[in-house]
């Protein structure tokens, strides 16, 4: 009698990936607080809708109630919420979303021996052609630095600063990474949104005589500026 083949067992692959997640910190009164996350979304309707959101509490004192309230508040608002931050794991459900720690992802790969030569990663990425509407560039490394324009509806992310030597039309973000000295250079602006750091201003605020003009924008303190690049 033929001994019983057991069948090969097929390893798991495993691979990391990276997102860039938007990291809400709510204040009190966190009423007060979802108003300005409402005058936002009137602002850019859809903006935050299917993007990837973390919750950090460490600045609230909620109970388990107040932060089911607090989710299911955000989830009406079409906001989808990845994980929570700065919260004692016991205040959580199991129904709720995961608490996270340390804000960077990393590689699962298998071990390998180091290379004698490591390249070294690129600190900044030139684009010599447009970014038209509905592309994402993100490049949480360094500058970005674009010859063209950035089309409406279009997205650019670094972790540095962002150089448009056309017009930005989209949104623009420097300095996800918490680089509070980067900027946003462009020679036109008419964006839907900048943002630097996590402070931001929509094309509602940006200066109207400044439109269609060459302006920078940087951080004095936690207030982001906007002003004619000369």
């Amino acid at each position: 009698m033929e001994a019983a083949v057991k069948p090969q067992r097929q390893m798991v692959r495993l691979r990391g990936r990276s997102y860039v997640a938007f990291v809400f910190t709510p204040t009190v009164p966190v009423q007060d607080w979802l108003h300005e996350i409402d005058a936002t979304i009137a602002r850019s309707p859809g903006f935050f809708a299917g993007r990837p959101v973390v919750i950090d509490l460490s600045s609230v004192d909620l109970s388990q109630s107040g932060i089911g309230h607090l989710l299911t508040s955000l989830q009406d608002r079409n906001i989808r919420v990845l994980g929570i931050e700065g919260v004692e794991e016991a205040r959580l459900t199991a129904m709720m979303p995961p608490l996270l720690s340390g804000g960077r992802s990393c590689v699962v790969e298998p071990s390998a021996p180091k290379k004698a030569e490591a390249k070294a990663k690129p600190t900044s990425l030139l684009l010599e052609n447009p970014v038209r509407s509905g592309q994402t560039v993100i490049f949480p490394e360094g500058d970005v630095t674009i010859l063209g324009s950035v089309g409406s509806g279009a997205e650019v992310v670094a972790g540095g600063s962002i150089h448009v030597y056309g017009a930005l039309r989209g949104r623009a973000m420097a300095g996800v990474n918490g680089h509070t000295s980067a900027r946003i250079y462009c020679q036109k602006i008419e964006a839907e949104l900048l943002a630097i750091d996590g402070f931001y201003q929509t094309a509602d605020d940006i200066d109207a005589a400044l439109r269609g003009k060459p302006a920078q924008a940087f951080l004095q303190g936690n207030t982001m500026r906007i002003t004619a690049l000369n």
